[in-house]
C-alpha cells in the first residue's frame, strides 16, 4: 500500500522525482569518481603491484554487484525503499570518510619522511571503507531508481518513460564528470609535513557528493509516494524451485510417472502461474550463464587499461592527461554511440533485411569485446618495446659518461667490449657478465689508465671520465633505479663537472652541496613540464631553463660551466621516456564501447521482453550478478594463468571471451523467444474460468444446502 501523501508537481511530473535525480547523479559521481582513482592508490600509495591491485579492485567491484541482492531483499521484506536509501547511504557516506581519512599520508608518517610509517593501519582502513562503500552503493542500486517510479500514477506512463531517460542521463553525466575532475586532483599535491599525490581530496570530494545526495534526498520525504514493503518475490521464486527440487527427490522412484517440466514438481504446493513465470525466468537466466565472461573484460577498464596507461604519454598539447581521466573515453562515447546506433545503425541493418535479434546483438558485443582486447594487446606489444633492460642477477650494466674536454676510448678487459666517447657525450648501458668483468682500460689524449673493476651483480652503474692536467680522473656512480618511473613522473639527478663545489636547485628541490666530480641522488619531478636549474658556485647563481623531459623517464645533468649567469648543462638519458601515446588506447575504447552498446543495453531489454511483469526485478539481480561473477572472473584468470607478459594476458582473455561467444551463439540458436503477455493473458483466462467454475460449485452447493 502507498501511503496517501499530498503529490506537488512540477511541468507535470511529480516535484519528489526531481530530488531523486539529483539524488542519483550525486552518488553516481561519488562511485566512479572514487572508483577512477583507486588502483592507482593501491599502487601507489598502497605500494602493491600490478597484480594484487587488480585483484583487490575486481574483488571490490564483484562485491559491489553482489550487495544489490541483499538491498532489494531488505527493501521489499523489511524496511521499505525509502528507509533502506537513507539508512544504507549513511554507511555509504561513513564509508567514503574512511578512505579519505585512509589516503591522508600524515596519519601514520611520524618521522615526516614523506611515507607511512604504519602501512597497516591505511590497508585496514580502506578495506574498511570499501566494504561499507560496496554494501552502500550496491544496496541502493535496486531501490532509487524503482522508488523513482513509484512517484507515478497509472496515468502517467508517459513521464514516467521520459523520468527514465533523465535518471540514466544522470548516472551518465555524473560518471563522466566525476572520472575528469577526481584524477585531476589526484594529481595535485597536499599534505601538512611532505608533499604527495592528493588521495585525500580524491576521496574526499566523492564522500561530501554522497553526503549532499543523502541530504537531498531527506529534503524531499515530505513529498514521496512511499509504497509500504509487500514481500520479495525473490524469495517466493527461492521457495518454489527449492520446493520442486525436494520434491522431485522424495518422489524418483519409477512408480511416480513422469511430468513435463521439472519445476512442476512444485504444483502440489505453489499455484500455476507462479510455476509457469519461474520456468520463464530461468529460461532466461539459463542464457545469463556464458555473460559473466564479457564483464570479466569490460571492467578492466578500471584496472589493467588504467594501468597500462600510466606507461605511456598523456600529452595533449597544452592539455596533461591523467592516466586514470582515459576512463572517461567511455562514457563520452557511451552518449555519442547510443543515438548513433538506434537511429542510424540498426535502421541500416534493418534496410538491408538482416534479422538483427537481440541474441544475435549480444553475440555481435560479446566479439567485439574480445576484439577490443586485441587492440589492446597490440597497444602492450608496442609499449613493451620502449620499456627498458634491466640486468639479471648475475648481470651488471655500465654506461659511460665522458666528462672532458678529450674524446674517451674505453676498454672492458678482459678484451669483453671497446667503445669510443666523445667529449661531453654518453653512451647507452652496456650489459656484461658481472663474473667475466676483471678490469677497464680508458685512453684519452695522451693517457691512459687502468682500473680493477668490482661491481655487485644485478645493477648499474655510471662510469664517469675526465682527461685532467694530471691524467685521467674516473668515478663510479651507483645508479639504483631498478624500475621505470611510473605515473608519468622523471628521475632526475645531477654531476657536478665544475672545478668548485655548488648548491643545485632545480624548481622547488634542492639537490644539495655537490663537490666536483660528485654526484646527486635522484629526485622525483612531473612529467611534461619544464624548470628552472640553479647552480649557486661561489656565492654567485647561474641558472638555466631546462628542456622538456618526457612522461617516465630518468635523467643525469652534467653542470659544464657557467656562462655570464648562463648554465652551461649535457643531458644524458637514463631510461627513455614513454614514447607510445595514450592516444592509442582510444581505438580499444572505442570497440569496446560499440560492445556495451549492443550488449549491454540489448541484454536489459531482452530481459525484460521475455520477463513476467512481477518478475523484472529477479531478472535484475540475475543481470547484476553477471557482473560480479564477471569480475570474479578476472581474479581467477588473472591469478592461474600466471603470465609474466601483460600482453599475453590480454590476448588469454580475447581467447575465452571468443570462446563463450561461440558457446553463447550455439545456445541463442537453440532459443525459442517467448510471448510473455499471451502466455499472461492465457494463465489469466484460465484463472477467469477457475474461479467461474469455483463460483457455480459453491452456488450448487448453495442452493443445496438451503432446499434441506
Amino acid at each position: 500500500m502507498a501511503r496517501a501523501v499530498s503529490q506537488p508537481s512540477c511541468l507535470g511530473y511529480p516535484l519528489s522525482i526531481f530530488f531523486i535525480v539529483i539524488n542519483e547523479f550525486c552518488e553516481r559521481f561519488s562511485y566512479y569518481g572514487m572508483r577512477a582513482v583507486l588502483v592507482l592508490y593501491f599502487k601507489y600509495f598502497l605500494q602493491w603491484d600490478d597484480n594484487l591491485s587488480t585483484a583487490i579492485y575486481h574483488t571490490f567491484v564483484a562485491l559491489c554487484y553482489l550487495t544489490p541482492i541483499l538491498g532489494a531483499l531488505i527493501a521489499d521484506s523489511w524496511l521499505g525503499k525509502f528507509k533502506t536509501i537513507v539508512s544504507l547511504s549513511i554507511v555509504y557516506t561513513i564509508g567514503q570518510a574512511i578512505m579519505s581519512v585512509s589516503s591522508i599520508n600524515d596519519l601514520t608518517d611520524h618521522n615526516r619522511d614523506g611515507s607511512p610509517d604504519n602501512v597497516s593501519v591505511h590497508i585496514a582502513l580502506s578495506m574498511i571503507g570499501l566494504i561499507l562503500i560496496a554494501l552502500g552503493t550496491g544496496g541502493i542500486k535496486p531501490c532509487v531508481s524503482a522508488f523513482g517510479g513509484d512517484q507515478f500514477e497509472d496515468h502517467q506512463e508517459k513521464q514516467r518513460t521520459r523520468f527514465f531517460s533523465i535518471f540514466y542521463l544522470s548516472i551518465n553525466a555524473g560518471s563522466l564528470l566525476s572520472t575528469i575532475i577526481t584524477p585531476i586532483l589526484r594529481a595535485q599535491e597536499c599534505g601538512i609535513h611532505s608533499k604527495q599525490r592528493c588521495y585525500p581530496l580524491a576521496f574526499g570530494v566523492p564522500a561530501a557528493l554522497m553526503a549532499v545526495a543523502l541530504v537531498v534526498f531527506i529534503v524531499g520525504s515530505r513529498m514521496y509516494k512511499k509504497v509500504q514493503p509487500q514481500g520479495n518475490i525473490m524469495i517466493q521464486v527461492s521457495k518454489c524451485i527449492g520446493f520442486a527440487i525436494k520434491n522431485r527427490f522424495r518422489h524418483r522412484s519409477k512408480e511416480f510417472p513422469k511430468r513435463e517440466h521439472w519445476l512442476d514438481w512444485a504444483s502440489e504446493k505453489y499455484d500455476k502461474r507462479l510455476i509457469a513465470q519461474t520456468k520463464m525466468v530461468l529460461k532466461v537466466l539459463f542464457l545469463y550463464i556464458p555473460l559473466p565472461m564479457f564483464w570479466a573484460l569490460f571492467d578492466q577498464q578500471g584496472s589493467r587499461w588504467t594501468l597500462q596507461a600510466t606507461t605511456m604519454d598523456g600529452n595533449f598539447g597544452s592539455i596533461q592527461i591523467q592516466p586514470d581521466q582515459m576512463q572517461t573515453v567511455n562514457p563520452i562515447l557511451i552518449i555519442i554511440m547510443v543515438p548513433v546506433v538506434d537511429a542510424l545503425v540498426y535502421p541500416l541493418i534493418k534496410k538491408c533485411k538482416i534479422n538483427f535479434t537481440p541474441l544475435r546483438k549480444i553475440t555481435v558485443g560479446m566479439f567485439l569485446a574480445s576484439l577490443a582486447f586485441v587492440a589492446a594487446a597490440l597497444v602492450q606489444v608496442q609499449i613493451d618495446k620502449t620499456l627498458p633492460v634491466f640486468p639479471a642477477a648475475g648481470q651488471s650494466q655500465i654506461k659511460i659518461i665522458n666528462l672532458g674536454t678529450n674524446d674517451a676510448t674505453v676498454q672492458f678487459e678482459p678484451k669483453l667490449q671497446s667503445v669510443d666517447v666523445m667529449s661531453l657525450k654518453s653512451t647507452g648501458y652496456m650489459t656484461f657478465e658481472t663474473s667475466q668483468l676483471q678490469s677497464v682500460n680508458i685512453a684519452s689524449g695522451n693517457k691512459t689508465i687502468n682500473a680493477v673493476v668490482k661491481l655487485p651483480g644485478g645493477s648499474r652503474h655510471t662510469l664517469g671520465v675526465k682527461n685532467t692536467a694530471t691524467g685521467i680522473d674516473i668515478k663510479w656512480l651507483f645508479d639504483n633505479v631498478t624500475s621505470k618511473p611510473e605515473e608519468g613522473n622523471n628521475l632526475i639527478r645531477f654531476i657536478n663537472n665544475l672545478p668548485d663545489a655548488v648548491n643545485v636547485t632545480m624548481g622547488d628541490s634542492s639537490f644539495g652541496t655537490l663537490m666536483p666530480l660528485s654526484a646527486s641522488n635522484y629526485n622525483l619531478f612531473p612529467g611534461g613540464r619544464k624548470d628552472k636549474i640553479v647552480a649557486i658556485r661561489n656565492s654567485i647563481p647561474c641558472s638555466v631553463t631546462s628542456k622538456a623531459f618526457g612522461f617516465g623517464s630518468a635523467y643525469t645533468i652534467v653542470i659544464n660551466r657557467c656562462v655570464e649567469d648562463t648554465l652551461d648543462v649535457t643531458y644524458s638519458e637514463d631510461i627513455p621516456p614513454n614514447t607510445v601515446h595514450m592516444a592509442w588506447q582510444i581505438p580499444q575504447y572505442f570497440i569496446l564501447t560499440c560492445a556495451e552498446v549492443v550488449f549491454s543495453v540489448t541484454g536489459l531489454e531482452f530481459s525484460y521482453s521475455q520477463a513476467p511483469s512481477n518478475m523484472k526485478a529477479v531478472l535484475q539481480a540475475g543481470w547484476l550478478l553477471t557482473v560480479a561473477v564477471g569480475n570474479i572472473i578476472v581474479l581467477i584468470v588473472a591469478g592461474a594463468s600466471k603470465l609474466s607478459e601483460q600482453w599475453a594476458e590480454y590476448v588469454l582473455f580475447a581467447a575465452l571471451l571468443l570462446a563463450v561467444c561461440i558457446i553463447f551463439a550455439v545456445m541463442a540458436y537453440f532459443y525459442t523467444y517467448t510471448d510473455v503477455n499471451a502466455i499472461e493473458a492465457q494463465l489469466d483466462e484460465e484463472e477467469k474460468k477457475q474461479a467461474k467454475k469455483d463460483q457455480d460449485v459453491y452456488e450448487k452447493q448453495s442452493e443445496a444446502v438451503s432446499q434441506m
